[in-house]
């Protein structure tokens, strides 16, 4: 069967659904139709009579035969790294409001760093007809879009671009907030600071990275005074960390990590090797996933908004339906910046002098 066959049968098998909604109802066949696409534009009355009649009828409107008569699926695609980092869960519901709002529906995949797993996806989103795909894995798959980027689909990443002509490119400020990090802990007193960081090479692993490095020199500190382990972004990654910087000579005396479940591992290796946080060190984490506000201690962190990430993705695609694209669309920016709980503080060397100042008695 035909693509066009398919299409006619499916729109006279809907039409007849629509126009017995619609008898039912006591409206037009477009008053169905807009009801059920969600348009604001109807009155609540009508649309309370359209919906009753859908019930008893038991209609089901049907996207798919929608998509083939009007050549939109009102689908967008949206692909992940992973589900276990709270991160990416958090992510997709406000990219799903987002959409829901504006009538569109939500393919969501996640690569869990398999490449054939990506590609599978990405060829289910070929066959939905979606409008546009979001790629927010933090990692490039520039090189598995190809069918996306031939048929013109409007496409957004994170940090690199995927070179289609519909492109656009999300730019995330590490800088922003890990400046604010690194000067908070350096006003604390803080001169030996670490960074636990996500798996090289990929470009926002090295982006935060090299974020670290220059606001480390900013404050003064020399190479051995800013250590940097390189781990998986997991709690047992954040483990090793741990265990990496206390058995180094001079050890830091806070740890900055590339994401909160490092830092929620980091907290966890230090507890294990009867090290305080913050007392006996400080951590910071990065993103400000829910968990991190109830981490023990609240864990203090670069708050990478997920809302702004989201909408910013969504507006995007939907300039680039609308043809406004080029040379000069320049990557949109996302702002990062410090949230301050309860695992950072000054080092203890710093916080006990004082104390032992005081209690030397009077006349020595």
């Amino acid at each position: 069967m035909t693509a066009q066959d398919a299409s006619g049968r499916a729109s006279r098998r809907t039409g007849r659904d629509i126009h017995q909604v619609a008898k039912r109802a006591g409206v037009s066949p477009a008053t169905v139709s807009r009801v059920t696409n969600g348009k604001a534009s109807v009155d609540k009355k009508l649309a309370s009579r359209v919906w009753k009649a859908i019930e008893e009828l038991g209609y089901t409107p049907n996207p798919q035969a929608r998509a083939l008569v009007s050549g939109r699926s009102r689908t967008l695609g949206l692909l992940i790294s992973e589900m276990t980092n709270p991160f990416f869960p958090e992510l997709i519901q406000i990219f799903e409001d987002i959409a829901s709002e504006n009538d569109y529906e939500l393919m969501v995949g996640s690569t869990n760093y398999n490449r054939k797993r990506a590609e599978l996806f990405i060829r289910r989103l070929v066959q939905r007809r979606v409008e546009g795909v979001a790629l927010m894995t933090f990692r490039s798959e520039a090189d598995l879009l190809h069918e996306l980027i031939a048929r013109e689909i409007p496409l957004v990443s994170i940090e690199e671009s995927t070179n289609g002509p519909l492109s656009q490119v999300l730019e995330v400020d590490y800088a922003q907030g890990i400046n604010e990090a690194m000067r908070h802990l350096a006003g604390l007193g803080h001169r030996r600071i670490g960074f636990a960081s996500g798996p090289m090479p990929h470009l926002t692993n090295v982006r935060r990275k090299e974020a670290f490095e220059l606001a480390a020199r900013a404050i003064g500190l020399a190479v051995g005074e800013a250590p940097v382990f390189i781990g998986e972004h997991t709690f047992e990654g954040g483990k090793q960390a741990a265990e990496y910087f206390v058995a180094m000579k001079k050890r830091p005396t806070a740890i900055v990590c590339s994401n909160d479940l490092m830092a929620v591992g980091v907290v966890r290796g230090l507890v294990e090797k009867k090290i305080e946080v913050p007392r006996q060190m400080s951590v910071i984490g990065f993103d400000d996933i829910h968990l991190a506000e109830f981490a023990n201690p609240p864990l203090s962190t670069v708050r990478m908004a997920r809302e702004e990430l989201a909408r910013s993705a969504f507006n995007a695609l939907m300039q680039l339906r609308q043809g406004k694209h080029g040379p000069a669309f320049e990557p949109r920016r996302i702002s990062t910046r410090l949230i301050l709980r309860q695992s950072t503080e000054a080092p203890e060397r710093v916080a006990v002098t004082p104390r032992r100042a005081r209690s030397r008695p009077a006349g020595r």
